[in-house]
This record gives C-alpha cells, structure tokens and sequence, in this order.
C-alpha cells in the first residue's frame, strides 16, 4: 500500500523534473516527426534517413539527461522508498489531463529502473499496468488537431471528395497529374462499392497527418459504409520531374499489415496524441497488436512496455514450457521459443567457432545496424531486452542445460523473493517475431512432392522471394553476410525475411571480386582457396554450390535471379550507391502500382 501523506516536498520536485524530462523528449520527438514533412517535399532523401536513424536514439538520451538531473539535483539514488512512494503518486496527478500519458508512465519506468536497484521493480515503484486511461483524450478542447478528418461523399461527388481529400494535406510541389491520380484511386474504390447500396453513414475518414517513410508518403484511413469497413492508404511519390503523384491504392487489411510490417522502418508521423493514431489504426488492422503499431509508428519504447505487458499476461495463462527453437543451431546465437507465443528468443553465445571471428560487442553492434536502418521489409525488428526474469519451471531442463553451456555468463538461476521459487535471470537477449525458416519451409514443400502442383507453388514462390529479399536489401545498402536459406524466414503473408544479423555489411563497405583465373594446373585442381581473400571480399560466383544443390530450386533460381550471380550485379548498386542514388522499395507488389500519366497501355 502506499503511504497517504504526500509530505516530502521533494517528492513532487522529482515527480515535476521527470515529467519535465518527458516532456522535452515528445516535443523533440513530434518535432522530428513534424519536419519529415518538409524533408519529403524537397526530396531530401539522406536527410529523411539519417532523421530516421537520429529520432531512435532520443528516447535513451533523454532518459540518460533526466537520470542525471535527479541525482545532481535531488541525489534520487539515495531518497527512502517512501519518497518514490510518493513520487509516483504525484507522478499520477501530474498525467491527469495529459495528452500522452501511455508514453509519460513508460518514460518513469525507464528512468526509475536506471536510478533504482532491480530488486525494486515491482508494483509500487513502476507502472506495471496503467494508471490513467487514454479513452477519450481527444474530447480536450486543448487538443490542437483531430486525430481523423471525416468526408461524406456521394456516388455523384465521390471524385470531388478525393480531390478535397488529397489537397487538403497541402503538401508542395505540385500533383503532376492529380486528375489522372483521382481517377485511378476512384476506379480502385469503386471497385469494392461496385452495386453495393450506399448507406445513411457512407463516409471516408482519414488520419489528419500523413506518414512519411523513406521516399514516400501514405495517406491513410478508411471507408465506412453501414456495417463494413474499407480499410485503405494512398502512397504518394515524386516522379523523376520532381513533382508529386499517386502511385497505388491498397486495400484491406493484409495490404495495410505488409504496409506497417515489423520489417519495416519506423513512420514518422505528427501526432499530438499517439493512443488515438493507434485505436484508430487498430481498426484497421484488428489483429496487430497495439505493441507493433506504437512501434511502427517510431514509439519503440511503448511498444516494448505493451509487449512485455502481453507477454506476463499470456505467462499467466499457459502452462507451455520454453524450449530450444526448432531447426538448425547457429553458431553465434542460441535460440528458443515457448510453442504456444508466436516470438523467439535469441541470446549471443559466450564463444564461437574458429570460423566466426567476431565479439559480443560486434554482434550487438550489427543488431543496433538493424534497429536504425531501413529495413524495406527485409529484415525483421527485434526487442532488446536486460535482466528478464521467468519462472524456473517453465524451462525444459535441456534448455538450461544449453545455456549453462554456450552462454553461462548470461543465466542466473535463484530465489529472490527469498520464497523457495527459483527464477531464471536472462542477463540480454532480443527477442522478434516467429517465422518459419525457409529451409524447413523449403523442405516442407519438397516432402510433399513437386508432384503436388500447390507444393510446386509454394516453392517456386518461397524461391522468387527468397532473391526478391535479397535485391531488397542490396537496394537498402545491405549485404546479408551469410545467405544460407536457414537465415531467411517465411512469414504469415507469405514473405521472406532475412533474421540472422553478424555477418551484415554495408554494401558500401564490401569488395565485390571476380574468382581469378588459375594460372597452372596445379591451381586448377586444387581444392583450397588458393588466391588472396580480403575480410570484406565477396564472391558471387560462389554463391550457388552453397545455395542451388537442389534442381528444382536451381532451375527457379536461375530463371529469376541468376544475376545474384554476377559480379555486376553487386558492383553496380555499390556504384549507385555511392554516388547519392536512393532506391525506391515498395512495400507493395508492382502490379499493385497506377499506370502513369501518358502511358499507353495495350
């Protein structure tokens, strides 16, 4: 219980400078955000990234800023327990009426687990649930901006309202063709209105500020008509002009879960408050959780506290036992899973083979790479995490014994409650979403048969996406590393998305080489390397006896990517690249993309 007196005028003092420390980091953080609409509007590509790679560092910084002025300030570390009582108390009173309250109680987690000893967290000292609601912020006169801006078209001015829609963004330069761009949108929509009776709330409702990501921006909301909803998001591009087009429309909720993938980079959006984008969001997308939507929307920090959150409350409710993941072992990290939660965990390994000359720094290094750079639906997010605690007894004992093994330094096992049950102390580890590795997944379809025309299907697809993965991520500045298929994972929509990162490299950073010619027999024959290898050397040519021993796949993979292949292919993105270009990534099919102005089509 707490104490009822709120007597230590220190007490609000920390309270007031915490909330104070919240406050300058939203503020810089929607600012960030705000400013990426100008940064889309003059093509400032470089800028857009490095603002993108910038704003994931905020949070920790003002956490690190806030931490400091308690201790200088009010020597925090050393206040009783009954004045962070009452900090959090006054902490409370001061969220009432606040606009990202959600936000401001994970912003004290953080900066009290910094101050405070582990033992301390629990119930009284941080927000384990919240404390004040985020249902109706929005009724606050104070509110600068609705959150969703509501059309009520006709079949007649249906046209017009997307018109008014598109321009009431005011976003520069100029449509080249907004017209034509209207009536490619129109002709989407009226397909799924198509003799469909328009009810008395027929209505387009769309969310007041854009999301700005990459080299694109997305107008996003939803048709309402009676009981159905139309969930829907217009990418807007610039064209080589220099001027502005629409160039798809998506619909539905598959198409808007590819749009906002954990394998992709965080939006930048400008939102006053963040748990009205989300509910409206959630209605979009009903079965994303609210934790991937904050972190799509560059609210990584909540993401992790809802994630978590979900996590204790699927614990409490299953009796499943961690267990090492399925699948091939890597060398590196150790991985496993809990059947029943659809997420792995990974923890780096205390040492590796000869082979792998690298360290637990380097490897931390490569996933942070991962955490800022864009990751065009290729790479999948993680979680990072220090010091979980789980339960003993939801641990396979063989598990245990994997990491007593291959990563003692990072498992403590004991009684800290001093009740007689044990818990199992993972020191770090990342936690990101289960996929089905594309080796098993390869396998799967094999063991079927190629007889099978669906399992014929099933693997050309996996194979065409497998290279479409890696092309991607060559597009992103990234070379892979290690290209084996068991590296890569299948997701829910069909996707293949690369998830082991200590081999990545910038594209930039490696020297993409032709195998030379041996000069004697005796280099012909032999069975070693024997020529020179650089340790950012690279070989494509080498590629497919470690990739392609399979025919079927070989003769798919050749078909569509055999230019992974060749040394060309490489060498001239590495060129593109460092001559400033960006590459367009679509988190959308091609055949999904408007026919342009003046294009003629048979």
């Amino acid at each position: 219980m707490f104490p009822q007196r709120l007597d230590s005028p220190q007490a609000y003092d920390i309270a007031k400078a915490m909330m104070d420390g919240f406050n300058r980091h939203y503020r810089l953080f929607r600012t960030e955000s705000a400013r990426a609409k100008h940064r889309f509007e003059t093509a400032d590509w470089h800028g857009q990234q490095r603002a993108q790679r910038e704003r994931i560092e905020f949070y920790d910084l003002r956490v690190k800023e806030c931490s400091m002025r308690l201790e200088k300030e009010f020597k925090a570390g050393e206040q009783p327990m009954e004045v962070w009582h009452q900090v959090k108390l006054h902490y409370i009173g001061l969220l009432v009426d606040h606009h990202q309250p959600e936000l401001a109680e994970t912003f004290f987690n953080s900066v009290t687990t910094k101050i405070l000893h582990r033992t301390y967290f629990h119930n009284s000292f941080i927000f384990v649930r919240p404390a004040i609601s985020t249902e109706y912020i929005e009724n606050d006169q104070a509110a600068d901006l609705p959150t969703y801006f509501s059309y009520y078209p006709s079949r007649e001015n249906l046209r017009e309202t997307l018109t008014q829609m598109v321009e009431d963004f005011h976003l520069q330069p100029e449509f080249a063709h907004l017209a034509h761009d209207i009536n490619q949108v129109l002709t989407a929509v009226q397909g799924h209105l198509y003799q469909v009776k328009l009810r008395a709330n027929f209505q387009i409702q769309v969310l007041s500020s854009l999301f700005f990501r990459n080299k694109g921006a997305y107008v996003v909301g939803k048709i309402i008509n009676g009981f159905n909803e139309i969930p829907f998001a217009l990418p807007i591009l610039h064209n080589a002009e220099g001027k502005l087009y629409i160039d798809a429309a998506l619909f539905g909720e598959a198409d808007l879960q590819i749009l906002f993938s954990f394998a992709r980079a965080y939006f930048m959006v400008d939102m006053e408050i963040p748990s009205a984008y989300v509910q409206f969001l959630r209605s979009l997308m009903p079965h994303t959780p609210r934790a991937e939507l904050y972190n799509a929307l560059g609210l990584a920090k909540q993401g992790k506290t809802l994630f978590y959150r979900d996590f204790l409350y699927h614990l409490k409710h299953s009796t499943d036992k961690f267990r090492i993941a399925p699948g091939i072992k890597g060398m590196v990290m150790l991985v496993f899973d809990l059947p029943s939660f659809p997420f792995v965990f990974k923890i780096i390994k205390d040492y590796y083979p000869p082979q792998k000359e690298t360290t637990r720094e380097q490897i931390q290094g490569k996933y942070l790479l991962v955490k800022q750079h864009d990751r065009v639906g290729r790479m999948a997010d993680t979680i990072e995490y220090t010091e979980v605690a789980f339960s003993r007894d939801r641990f396979e004992d063989d598990l245990i014994a994997e990491i007593q093994k291959f990563a003692p330094s990072q498992l403590e096992i004991s009684d800290r409650d001093g009740d007689g049950k044990q818990e199992v102390i993972i020191k770090h580890l990342y936690i990101e979403r289960r996929m089905i590795p594309l080796n098993i997944y390869l396998q799967e379809t094999f063991d079927t048969g190629m007889q099978d025309p669906h399992a014929q299907e099933l693997m050309e697809h996996s194979v065409v996406e497998y290279g479409n993965a890696i092309k991607e991520l060559v597009a992103a500045n990234i070379f892979p590393g290690d290209m084996l298929w068991k590296n890569f994972g299948v997701t829910r929509n069909g996707k293949v998305v690369f998830y082991d990162y200590d081999e990545i490299e910038y594209i930039t950073d490696s020297n993409f080489r032709r195998v030379p010619k041996p000069r004697n027999e005796e280099e012909e024959m032999s069975g070693e390397i024997w020529y020179r290898v650089g340790p950012k050397d690279v070989f494509p040519e080498t590629f497919g006896p470690f990739l392609l021993g399979n025919d079927a796949v070989r003769g798919v993979f050749m078909k569509h990517h055999a230019d992974l292949l060749d040394v060309a292919f490489w060498q001239s993105h590495k060129e593109r690249i460092l001559a400033g270009h960006v590459h367009d990534v679509f988190p959308y099919d091609a055949s999904r993309r408007f026919v342009p102005a003046g294009t003629q089509t048979a």
